[in-house]
């Protein structure tokens, strides 16, 4: 019973462990080696043997970077547009989705199936007729062309991931509120929407990601170093003689660090049964 019970439950339980473990330094190493080689300099980056840990620690990369004007932009570009995009995006998505959670209206399946479409159409077929659409609308190396095409990726899913959360909410809540004299308008941003945190929390950190770690279309509709964004930045390092690794490995870490944050910060609201007790049986 005793050799039973070990493989029944502890040895698969070590083998889960072992596999996490794997997992997680199959993960994590890349992100601890851009740490190490952004406080490396240059020359011992390219030492051979390599090492993980700097022989000399330096923070020259990183000074490089906050007294560069051009890069700090960069930054300043990023947090904008990301920023932007996300607040469009999950507004019109809360709006869209109670549309669709809610109410039965003409070529709603249509909508449904269009929106679910547009998920599989690769970004890089569109670059070409969104570069001559914002050239067309002479929006082009602006902020404006940057976050309505933005929008036209995140908006999809966020419609979708809104919706679906919506609902496993109960039309109870709706209900109730109607049953007081309020309105749908009142339904939705007095009731709705505070017991929806996770899955506004949830798409607003998938929203911001995105727009954050954009490369094709920034480098496509830009053309001005005041509008370039943090990937460009990073890319712009990679010279025609040189590459300035420390300082594309410092400008990763920096550009990690508010998907990290926002992510550490949000983490709690993923988990959280919101709705839980909202309506007694």
């Amino acid at each position: 019973m005793a050799k039973r019970s070990f493989k029944n439950t502890v040895l698969p339980t070590i083998l889960t462990y072992i596999g996490l473990a794997i997992g997680l330094v199959f993960a994590a190493f890349p992100i601890v080696w851009m740490f190490f080689s952004s406080l490396k300099s240059n020359t011992e980056i390219f030492a051979l043997p390599p090492t993980l840990q700097p022989k000399t620690f330096t923070i020259a990369a990183y000074l490089t970077i906050f007294n560069d004007p051009v890069k700090v932009r960069f930054f300043i570009n990023s947090y904008f547009v990301a920023s932007v995009v996300t607040f469009l995006t999950v507004v019109i998505a809360i709006l869209t989705a109670y549309a669709f959670s809610r109410y039965s209206f003409r070529f709603k399946n249509t909508l449904n199936v269009f929106i679910i479409s547009t998920q599989t159409v690769p970004p890089i077929t569109l670059l070409i007729p969104y570069f001559g659409m914002v050239v067309a609308f002479r929006i082009f190396d602006t902020y404006l062309a940057l976050v309505m095409t933005y929008m036209v990726f995140t908006l999809p899913y966020a419609v979708l991931l809104m919706t679906g959360y919506f609902n496993t909410l109960p039309k109870e809540l709706d209900e109730a509120v109607m049953v007081d004299g309020g309105s749908s308008w009142t339904a939705l941003w007095r009731v709705i929407v505070p017991v929806s945190v996770p899955g506004i929390v949830a798409t607003a950190v998938y929203t911001f990601l995105l727009a954050w770690n954009e490369f094709l279309f920034a480098l496509t509709l830009t053309k001005s170093m005041d509008l370039r964004t943090v990937p460009i930045g990073i890319q712009l390092l990679m010279g025609q003689h040189a590459f300035e690794w420390n300082e594309m490995m410092a400008m990763s870490v920096l550009g990690s660090l508010p998907l990290l944050v926002l992510y550490l910060v949000a983490q709690r609201y993923f988990l959280a049964g919101m709705t839980a007790g909202s309506v007694k049986s």
